[in-house]
């Protein structure tokens, strides 16, 4: 049966997945989302028996039904290849009470990698399904990792260009060392004098602009994004989560039909909405715990019903998490809404205009498998170092906040259900931070000093993406204020 997806904020016109995936942002501004969320038509003990590839068919085959099983399949064992550093592609690792779903084995070493590797291969099919003449532009704004993981995945493909956005001043060292050192004549990466919000807003535009549009037509390009507003990148991100509980299965760890719980460090609210999609699907899982850091704008919603960004901007050591727009909130608003365009449409104005909302007693009643928390820094750095020295296993920055939510939900709730937390990031990503936090005597030695003492003390091979920008060359230093971002991009494509 094909299924089709529909703005958030219009649902009456209907969009093939292909069609989706290569929009991007719908005209209206809204996001798409399927007309339904079909279940799951394998049993879970056969999933168990599966491999990531097989798994991952057997999800997104219900949700881009408009790929042949040949042209899907491709896509798929073309992403998940001895790219990854680890055959299983997203193993768990239990410590401390809970399983560790590590999604950083890709090129990039963060779980960006996860969908990112599979995008390009969607979008190019996706063109050619739709009979596109014109070079495709990613245009992206990053906190941090979808930049690095995008250019990766686009990097000389064919028919494509990239432009990537990030805060100059709001992404760790390696970080912006991956991105700025990025290789592959059709990518561009541009740092911009504002945050990350303004980053995201200011491609939002763009991609709202019809005269641009025109413009880029006219000179045989068209927009479409990397960003988690892509359903190309949304649908890729529900496997893992229906993946970690087959492989709870196989390992005896539950029996079939138990629930477990996830727990999801989240800013953009993509990584989280993606494990709600696989629940929805038929996965098991009990309680989506969302983790914040001290940009707790998501902690405050599901406690008040009100999603506020009117506030202050707080850099944290957890950067991808520095955002206080979750542009994926509004897929789950949309749902909780009854699937009510017009009422989704009227809340995104308000927040557009007001910087905020409030949701109906009923529509707050709804969010009832959702916990929201949120650990401050001391708190993010005191769970890597008692992670550490109880266990030995070194987490990252933004794992550190989910397993410190994590904590909170089991003090304040008992419950013992076996629970997921999605590892987002190699610690060798933010090695200042993760080093600091396990010896503080450490924080004056240079990154790559701390990356060997961390491989080290962790007892870990330097992941290959940390070795390749040791001496790397950067490629990349255009660095322009927020009201330039249009014009840097015209001018990268010679219009």
């Amino acid at each position: 049966m094909e299924l089709y997806y529909v703005s958030t904020r219009d649902n009456k016109k209907k969009f093939t997945a292909s069609q989706a995936i290569l929009q991007g942002l719908a005209e209206d501004g809204g996001l798409f989302v399927p007309t339904s969320v079909p279940k799951l038509d394998v049993n879970l003990s056969d999933l168990a028996n599966m491999t990531y590839q097989q798994v991952a068919y057997e999800v997104m085959k219900l949700l881009i039904t408009d790929f042949t099983e040949e042209e899907l399949k491709n896509c798929i064992n073309r992403a998940y290849d001895s790219k990854f550093d680890t055959e299983e592609i997203a193993p768990l690792v239990y410590a401390d009470g809970a399983y560790y779903l590590e999604l950083f084995h890709g090129a990039t070493i963060a779980f960006k990698d996860m969908a990112l590797s599979i995008l390009p291969h969607l979008m190019i099919t996706s063109a050619r399904k739709n009979n596109i003449k014109n070079d495709i532009v990613i245009l992206t704004a990053t906190s941090g990792d979808t930049g690095k993981a995008a250019l990766a995945g686009f990097a000389d493909v064919e028919g494509t260009k990239i432009v990537v956005f990030y805060p100059k001043n709001g992404v760790s060292a390696i970080q912006e060392k991956q991105m700025v050192t990025q290789k592959g004549d059709n990518t561009h990466v541009v740092g911009i004098k504002g945050n990350f919000d303004q980053a995201q807003t200011g491609v939002k535009m763009m991609f709202n602009d019809r005269e641009l549009a025109t413009e880029l037509d006219n000179a045989g390009y068209q927009f479409s994004s990397a960003n988690s507003i892509n359903i190309g990148r949304l649908v890729p991100q529900i496997v893992y989560y229906v993946y970690a509980y087959s492989r709870l299965l196989a390992e005896e760890k539950i029996a079939e039909g138990d629930k477990i719980n996830v727990v999801v460090p989240t800013g953009n609210f993509g990584n989280i909405l993606a494990a709600f999609y696989a629940k929805t699907m038929g996965v098991p899982i009990a309680k989506l715990i969302c983790a914040s850091n001290e940009n707790k704008v998501l902690y405050d919603f599901f406690e008040t019903g009100c999603y506020d960004r009117n506030r202050e901007f707080i850099l944290t050591n957890s950067p991808s998490m520095d955002i206080l727009i979750s542009s994926n909130l509004e897929r789950l608003i949309y749902h909780i809404a009854g699937d009510d365009a017009a009422k989704n449409a009227d809340l995104m104005k308000a927040l557009a205009t007001a910087g905020k909302y409030n949701i109906t007693p009923d529509m707050k009643a709804k969010l009832v498998d959702f916990y929201g928390n949120y650990t401050s820094e001391a708190e993010t750095a005191d769970t890597i170092k008692a992670l550490y020295d109880k266990t030995g296993y070194v987490i990252d920055t933004h794992t550190a906040v989910a397993a410190g939510v994590y904590k909170k939900y089991v003090a304040s709730t008992s419950d013992e259900t076996p629970t997921v937390i999605a590892s987002t990031a190699s610690p060798f990503k933010f090695t200042r931070a993760v080093m600091g936090a396990i010896d503080a005597s450490l924080s004056n030695e240079e990154d790559f000093v701390l990356v060997d003492k961390l491989s080290s003390i962790g007892n870990v091979a330097i992941p290959q993406a940390i070795e390749d920008i040791r001496s790397a060359e950067v490629r990349h230093n255009t660095v322009v204020e927020v009201d330039e971002m249009c014009a840097e991009v015209k001018r990268f494509l010679g219009m």
